[in-house]
């Protein structure tokens, strides 16, 4: 069975999560924007073996420690879509711009697309891609524990902020509605910032998306 652990990072306390398979121990992070020792020190405590990264977008919070994390450990870079390839280029502009430290460049081993599946031992999640925050933004849903890992497309009682480079706030709301909430009332989403909540929970009481 899928479990996780979410690890706040950065300034701006965003919600890295690592994601594992019990039945193989296998795990991977899915955005890890930084503080990579103490995120390291997490893995190690949990005993799992770390074998990819998992990018839902391609801001400086969410992939600052991309690159570097990669590179010490050797591991593939699964994701984002290929429409944040611009936000990718532009890291280190965000570094200096938010006061981070300097991002390192990567290029991901693999693009992801609506539809696709990543694994984690055992345990299959499917992508699905859901733009208006980013061009590029994906999520990661598992039906086995009717998780979804959604970074910046939704948040409790809000939803991600459109005013950056190429975001679209009728795009960012029909991922939501269109993608989403298929995936049912009762699952539960680990969002990029903030508490946790379910679909179902938005739909009734978040002001920007729920129905009347």
């Amino acid at each position: 069975m899928l479990h996780y652990l979410t690890v706040p990072v950065t300034a701006f306390a965003q919600n890295c999560s690592i994601v594992w398979c019990d039945q193989t121990m296998e795990a991977a992070v899915i955005d890890p924007g930084g503080d990579l020792d103490h995120l390291l020190a997490e893995v190690d405590r949990l005993g799992v073996r770390l074998a990819h990264i998992w990018l839902t977008h391609a801001h400086i919070d969410h992939a600052g420690g991309t690159g570097e994390l990669a590179r010490r450990k050797g591991l593939p870079i699964i994701g984002p879509h290929v429409g944040d390839q611009f936000w990718i280029d532009g890291l280190a502009q965000q570094s200096r711009m938010f006061g981070f430290p300097p991002a390192e460049p990567f290029v991901p081993t693999r693009w992801l697309q609506d539809g696709d599946s990543v694994a984690v031992g055992n345990s299959v999640l499917v992508v699905r891609h859901c733009p208006g925050h980013t061009p590029g933004h994906v999520v990661f849903y598992s039906p086995e524990i009717k998780r979804a890992f959604v970074g910046d497309v939704l948040f409790a009682g809000g939803i991600g902020r459109t005013d950056f480079p190429q975001g679209n706030h009728a795009q960012l709301i029909g991922s939501i509605r269109e993608r989403l909430w298929p995936m049912g009332d009762d699952t539960v989403f680990i969002p990029g910032h903030g508490p946790e909540s379910s679909f179902g929970e938005e739909r009734r009481f978040n002001p920007y998306v729920r129905e009347a």
